[in-house]
């Protein structure tokens, strides 16, 4: 490499001493970067003022002393002023006559990068021509000669100022390349449309943003671009832009069912408003991990709220139930009996809403791990099977073969079964229930559960959700969707009811999130911030037949990262040395990185363990090197 560019730098200067003019480019710090040999015979300069790194200041003062610029009364003066003009340098075309009757043309353009070069012709000749030419045109006037002299010398400064401006334009084209690039690397959508709602730039980055629209969209109106849906959600916050508010806000995109998050900023002229510039960015995973976040906050509230009531209610409950079982024992009437056995039986159906309730609003999580799809529906089919009628019939549909997805097997399973039931009792005594797992446009995994009753009515669709809210009558609690839609929203996800041709139909979607490949026998990251703790985990993955790379902080994690391209798997704590977190460093490594456990001590309803356990596999700590082993034996990574 140092060969190549000694025969790069020798060929530089082969090429620059073929120039007839002197050359000299300085830097910013007023040394000498090159020049070439005309340079120095021109000036007649000896070797220490030519040579890389000279200062200008000393050349200046050689120059001097030389009598160069004539006689001058203060020498170091007269260098100090030479030396400020060039530490604030313009663009310039001069002419002058050296001490040695010579004259030469001066001209000088900055660079980019700070300093300057300056080529230094020697316009002798010319001048004597242009003598000459006085001498022997006496019948030509004064005027006409002076007019002759001028253009001439405007002609010389054009040519300065032309080559000024070539560069100008060189340095803006390379700004410009530069800015583009840029915006093409953003993770997000940059576009500007002008006031008749046509795209006039775009950094080709909306197909990636909004799957499913056009990549070259310059010239197009935005509303044709997005389609009549997308267009109708953003109309009123772009119209509000052409009225001059800036605005930031989201939406769901529903071609591709991703969220989406818009932000509008007016293009303000001095004539007005000529346009908006726009950014959109894809927030689908920020926004499934901020919905389980202010789910599991709701249940904490509803937890607070209802377990005084149900502690106090399952107390009467205990009072009632004992009561009425004297009653039982007792002799009364025989018209008695119906009454004690319906009050019974009231008791212990306010026994199941108690327990259902504490389901629903007690402490429960989202820990997905990795499952094979195939395994899981099997399992379900086994166990859905077994409570339901001979005239009912179950078909399970995998569009997933072989996938295996990240997924709290336990939590989904009696979301499912759930879901099973209620399409059992929809169905009656005869029926079909049909179960699909499909992915939707690469943002859900839809498990769709229908069946062949008479579907929702209009206010079950409307009301579905709402705890209590049953069309069952005395037979059902009111609670089976409820749960379903609360352990959706703890895995950032939704439900969505409808109606088919033949009956209703439940589609639970969850975050589609695919388990990564074992990690064992990978090089392993280990960040964490104590040594000690460090040690024992460094340990345990080596007995495992793991290679081990140790970090404390964010910062090393990723220069490691960086110098170790082999690095298979990153094992954080979620505190770490320095300002940024476990999370930080997770999300920086992005889809392409390797795939990441989090370990904690933190308690399992702490902000910061609820927010990694939204994204990400997390080991709670204290844990056993058996329980490392079955973590990583399993896949867990995000």
């Amino acid at each position: 490499m140092a060969q190549r560019a000694d025969r790069t730098q020798a060929l530089m200067t082969a090429g620059l001493n073929l120039i007839q003019q002197a050359l000299s480019i300085y830097d910013s710090d007023l040394r000498l970067a090159a020049c070439n040999r005309r340079f120095q015979e021109m000036f007649d300069l000896p070797g220490d003022l030519v040579a890389p790194g000279a200062r200008f200041e000393d050349t200046i003062r050689f120059l001097v002393r030389r009598g160069e610029y004539g006689a001058v009364a203060d020498e170091e003066e007269a260098v100090r002023a030479r030396v400020e003009v060039a530490r604030r340098f313009q663009p310039h075309y001069m002419e002058r006559t050296r001490a040695n009757g010579r004259t030469i043309s001066v001209e000088g353009t900055p660079l980019p990068e700070g300093g300057w070069v300056s080529v230094y012709t020697d316009i002798t000749p010319t001048k004597q021509h242009e003598a000459l030419l006085r001498a022997r045109s006496e019948e030509l006037s004064d005027q006409l000669i002076a007019h002759a002299e001028e253009l001439a010398a405007a002609n010389r400064e054009l040519a300065a100022t032309n080559a000024a401006l070539e560069e100008a334009s060189r340095e803006l084209a390379a700004i410009e390349a530069r800015t583009r690039l840029t915006a093409e690397m953003m993770p997000a959508h940059i576009a500007h449309v002008d006031e008749e709602r046509r795209y006039t730039y775009s950094n080709r980055r909306l197909s990636s943003v909004m799957p499913g629209r056009p990549r070259e969209i310059v010239g197009r109106p935005i509303a044709e671009t997005l389609g009549r849906a997308a267009y109708a959600r953003i109309a009123p916050h772009l119209d509000a832009a052409f009225a001059g508010r800036e605005s930031v806000f989201e939406f769901t995109d529903e071609i591709s069912a991703r969220r989406i998050r818009v932000a509008f900023t007016p293009d303000r002229r001095e004539s007005g408003i000529e346009g908006v510039y726009i950014l959109s960015m894809d927030v689908t995973e920020e926004a499934q991990a901020r919905a389980a976040l202010q789910q599991t906050r709701r249940r904490e509230m509803a937890a607070q709220l209802t377990s005084g009531l149900a502690h106090d209610f399952s107390n009467l409950l205990t009072i009632v139930l004992g009561s009425q079982a004297r009653l039982a024992e007792m002799t009364l009437p025989a018209e008695a009996r119906p009454h004690i056995d319906a009050t019974l039986a009231a008791a212990r159906r306010g026994g199941t809403l108690l327990e259902r309730l504490s389901q629903l609003t007690g402490a429960r999580d989202w820990r997905p791990e990795p499952c094979a799809t195939e395994d899981f529906l099997a399992d379900l089919d086994v166990l859905a099977r077994a409570a339901l009628p001979g005239g009912v019939t179950l078909t399970i549909r995998n569009a997933l073969p072989g996938e295996r997805l990240m997924l709290d097997p336990g939590l989904l399973q009696d979301a499912l079964l759930n879901l099973i039931l209620n399409a059992r009792d929809a169905c009656g005594p005869e029926g079909r229930i049909g179960v699909t797992l499909s992915a939707l446009q690469g943002t859900w995994a839809e498990f769709a559960v229908t069946d062949t009753g008479p579907g929702f009515s209009d206010a079950a669709l409307h009301r579905g959700f709402e705890p209590f809210y049953t069309t069952k009558g005395a037979e059902g609690s009111g609670l089976g969707l409820a749960m379903v839609y609360d352990m959706a929203k703890l895995a950032g996800g939704r439900v969505v009811l409808g109606n088919t041709f033949s009956g209703a139909r439940v589609a639970l979607r969850l975050p589609l999130r695919t388990a990564p490949a074992e990690a064992a026998g990978r090089l392993v990251l280990l960040v964490e911030d104590s040594a000690e703790v460090r040690a024992t985990i460094r340990d345990m993955l080596t007995e495992l037949g793991h290679a081990v790379a140790e970090a404390a902080s964010a910062a090393e994690a990723r220069t490691l990262l960086e110098t170790l391209p082999e690095i298979g798997a990153v094992l954080t704590d979620l505190t770490l040395e320095g300002e940024e977190t476990g999370l930080d460093l997770a999300e920086s490594l992005g889809p392409g990185g390797p795939p990441v456990w989090i370990m904690t001590a933190l308690p399992a309803d702490d902000p910061r363990h609820r927010a990694a356990r939204a994204r990400w596999p997390v080991l709670a700590k204290p844990f056993s090197a058996a329980h490392l082993a079955q973590t990583l034996d399993a896949g867990r990574a995000a």
